[in-house]
């Protein structure tokens, strides 16, 4: 019986190849496993995470639209009655005299001139540290390094001691004057100026003849636009949210911020001869998000902007 032995070293013909081809496609398709390819795995742990951070939210904003009496007579994550949401605001906003009014007021101040100055201050030293060299430069940014390791609870109480004995407890400045140090904001300046602003540039606009500060608003300023606006982002967030500084520094209610009087409001529903106001509650921590979410919202384009923004010939 004649038999046919194959040659390895033949030329392979073009259907062999295409059925090998074939072949290979049919096992990475099998092999791909029960929940499809790496895109599909990813995209199902990330559908995960964003249930996770959606469902507070959800909560918070269908518990806001119920009544005193329905938040605890139907399901947490669905709607169910009459739907109270303006009421509930309205109740928030002239409770107690309208006291949530004048929380909202000095939570906004307290953001408006603590976090607007953390940006201005530590994007001013960022700067400078990225692209200045001075005696001591080593020695400045170990010590921001420093500042970022220690937790801002750790300083609490010796920054309430210092506060107490300049009289300073229990006023806006309290609240303002910590809130201007951002150890972190100014790292993230320096970490971005290295790139965003080529040195060459501004070499080039002071053999033009401009200043340094003029370099510093036409130029450099316009292309730290993106660190800029983070830095101005984590530092709006940190003092919007800011809950124990203004705990251990104040007691007068009429200078609390969101944070303090939503949790003395809190406490005096579930306390001792408890007033059931966990609809004020609710709604007004639905509105107190409502201010951080518009500042996301409005400078996320900045985020993507271009790095070339700004040029000499600005």
């Amino acid at each position: 019986m004649a038999t046919t032995t194959i040659d390895p070293t033949a030329p392979r013909t073009a259907g062999t190849d295409a059925g090998s081809a074939r072949a290979r496609r049919v096992r990475r398709r099998g092999s791909t496993g029960p929940f499809g390819g790496p895109s599909v795995r990813l995209t199902l742990v990330m559908v995960l995470f964003a249930l996770y951070a959606l469902a507070p939210l959800a909560w918070l904003l269908i518990n806001a639209s119920k009544t005193q009496q329905s938040m605890f007579d139907s399901f947490g994550l669905w709607f169910s009655g009459k739907f109270a949401l303006l009421d509930n605001l309205h109740q928030v906003l002239t409770y107690d005299g309208g006291i949530y009014v004048r929380w909202l007021a000095n939570t906004i101040l307290y953001v408006v001139v603590g976090a607007g100055g953390a940006t201005v201050l530590a994007t001013l030293a960022g700067y400078g540290l990225a692209k200045y060299d001075f005696p001591g430069k080593r020695a400045v940014f170990a010590t921001v390094l420093g500042a970022i390791a220690i937790p801002g609870t750790a300083l609490a109480v010796p920054t309430f001691l210092m506060f107490s004995q300049l009289h300073l407890t229990n006023t806006i400045w309290a609240v303002i004057v910590p809130s201007l140090v951002s150890p972190f904001g100014l790292y993230l300046v320096w970490v971005y100026a290295l790139d965003a602003v080529p040195t060459e540039i501004l070499e080039a606009a002071r053999i033009d003849g401009s200043g340094e500060l003029r370099t510093f608003l036409t130029i450099g300023l316009r292309l730290l636009t993106p660190g800029v606006v983070t830095v101005a982002l984590f530092a709006v967030v940190a003092t919007w949210n800011n809950y124990f500084l203004p705990l251990i520094m104040l007691n007068d209610p009429n200078l609390f911020p969101l944070t303090i009087g939503l949790q003395q409001w809190n406490l005096r529903a579930t306390g001792v001869n408890a007033t059931p106001i966990y609809n004020l509650v609710i709604a007004g921590s639905l509105l107190a998000i409502v201010p951080v979410v518009a500042i996301f919202l409005s400078l996320q384009r900045y985020w993507q902007s271009g790095l070339a923004a700004g040029s000499v010939k600005a």
